[in-house]
Order: structure tokens, then sequence, then C-alpha cells
């Protein structure tokens, strides 16, 4: 109720606001509009803060989120794909290539969900097939081979589960990944921009810092998923969202993520540049931190990172 009110009394004072910025701004009105816009700003971090794990599921899945290559074209420069696994097929729902960042020479990896229908198919709805694991990991390894640092962008609603993947070795290829990420001689920071589902997430996510944003999720299976198995149904699907503590602050507590960024104001959705100026100032940090390091002290970091993962307090 007290969050149906905040709505209603939002939505009154953008109704407020656009009539007296219609009339135009003078001396007058100066303070009242600001005054109206400080009441918005403060009303729309309070029901952001007040959502539930479901809607900000929902929130994760916006439409018009910024997707990898939104973040790609705005934090580096001169950024060459690189295409095929060398042994099937080339997978566009995984984006690979090299480029600069801050003037160094990196790798990035991402995962595309592609903006329309057209796009989506194509990138077969951001879900990797295992040529696109194996790609990845195949500019990875070149990544290590002359020095280079690695940012991974996850976005996915998980592995395809299609026949074909699965004949092709999808399990083999998330798990080789793990395996082969792990020993990576190079720093790693992974990105969780939107959704991270489940081992279709961890193929590109074993890194020495996961960043992930406010609104993200990351979780081991969607809270559909989790309700048809544990419930037989969709009627359930809240409250699987709540219990699998997939939100970005139950993942910080949890010791999962080493940072929550912040994103602009109502979501990143809301403006593509200032979300990634946020995720930009934590990335050069964490980079900074990790430069510092030789090969086998980034490989006993990764250990150690996700060693600690699971353990309960006093065990």
């Amino acid at each position: 109720m007290e969050k149906e009110n905040s709505k209603k009394e939002l939505e009154q004072f953008e109704k407020t606001l656009a009539e007296i910025e219609r009339l135009g701004e003078n001396e007058k009105t100066r303070k009242e509009i600001e005054d109206l816009r400080k009441k918005i700003s403060e009303l729309k971090k309070k029901i952001l803060s007040e959502l539930t794990p479901w809607q900000r599921t929902k929130l994760a899945r916006h439409e018009n989120r910024p997707y990898s290559l939104d973040y790609i074209e705005r934090l580096f420069t001169d950024f060459e794909e690189i295409h095929g696994d060398r042994k099937y097929a080339d997978d566009p729902a995984i984006i690979a290539g090299f480029g600069f960042y801050k003037g160094i020479p990196v790798v990035v990896i991402g995962q595309q969900k592609g903006r329309n229908l057209k796009e989506r198919q194509h990138r077969n709805f951001g879900m990797p097939q295992p040529e696109g694991y194996r790609k990845a990991i195949r500019v990875m390894k070149m990544a290590e081979k002359f020095g280079k640092p690695i940012f991974t962008f996850i976005d996915t609603p998980g592995a395809y589960p299609g026949i074909g993947a699965e004949e092709r070795g999808q399990a083999e290829a998330i798990a080789y990944n793990l395996r082969e990420m792990a020993k990576l001689k190079v720093p790693i920071i992974s990105n969780v921009i939107g959704e991270g589902g489940s081992g279709g997430a961890l193929g590109i996510g074993v890194s020495n810092r996961i960043l992930m944003l406010e609104n993200a999720i990351y979780s081991v299976i969607s809270p559909e998923s989790c309700s048809a198995i544990l419930w037989k149904d969709q009627e359930h699907i809240k409250e699987a969202a709540e219990n699998l503590k997939l939100t970005s602050k139950d993942l910080f507590e949890f010791g999962i993520v080493d940072e929550v960024v912040k994103e602009p104001e109502g979501g990143a959705h809301n403006d593509h540049d200032l979300a990634a100026k946020f995720l930009d100032e934590a990335m050069e940090r964490h980079l900074k931190e990790l430069m510092k390091l030789s090969g086998d002290e980034l490989v006993e970091d990764r250990y150690k990172k996700f060693r600690k993962m699971g353990v309960i307090a006093g065990e």
C-alpha cells in the first residue's frame, strides 16, 4: 500500500512539474521547480529501494537496458571483433575481440541479446552455444599469450539448452572454460550488466573481480525455471525470486560479487552514457589494483576468491 501511495505521489509531482515547465521557467517558479525535481528524485530512489527481487528481475530484463555492445562502444576504443571457435562455427550470442581501455590493450568478451526481433533471433536471445564458449576461451588464451587484461560482460538468460547444443558438448564447453579461466595469468574483470543466468553466465565469469550493476541479477537458475521444478507451475515465480537471493545486494553480502555499481536514476535503461560512466569508474579502479599482481598472484587471487564462496560463518 505504501509503495502504491509513493507511485501516485510521484505521478502527481511529475504532472505538476510538467505543467509548470510548459508555462515556462521564471524567477517566481524556479524554486518551485527545483523543489519538485528534488522530491521526484527522492521518491524514485525510495521506490527503487523497495523493489522486490521479482521486480528487479524484470528491470534486469528491460528491453532498453544497455547491452554488451553498448558498453563496448562507450568504454573501449579501436575494438576489433574476432569470430569463430576454429572447430565448428561462429556464435553471434558472444562478442569477442581486442581493443584499448584507457590506452591499455585488452580483450573484451560479452554476451549480446539483440535489440529487435531480427537481432534477437540472430543473437539467439543472448543464449550462447558451445562454439560461443569455445570462441571466448580461444580469445582469452590469446589475451594470456600477449599479456592483455580481460573484461567480460555477462548478460544471458542461460546457455542455450537445445538438442544441437547438447550434442555438440554444451556442458563440456562450459566446464572447460571454468577450468581454463581459473588458470589464466592475466587480470580478469567480469561485469554482470543484466541477467547472469546459471552456467551460461559462469562460462565467462571465473574472474578476479565480479562487478554487478545495481539492478542486475545473478543466479543458478531463473525464477521461472525454479518455480517449474519445485512447484510444477508458474504460480510461484515471485516466491522463487525471493528465495534465490539473486539481487546485487544479496550477492554482495554473500561475497559473490566484489562491488555493486550504481545505476542512473530509475535504472540503466534511462541513461546509457551515465550507466557506462559509473561502470567505467569501478572497472578502472579494480584494473589498477589487479595490474600490480604477477601472473601467479592473479591465479592465486582468483582461486581464493572462489574457494571462499559458500562458506558459512563459524565453519
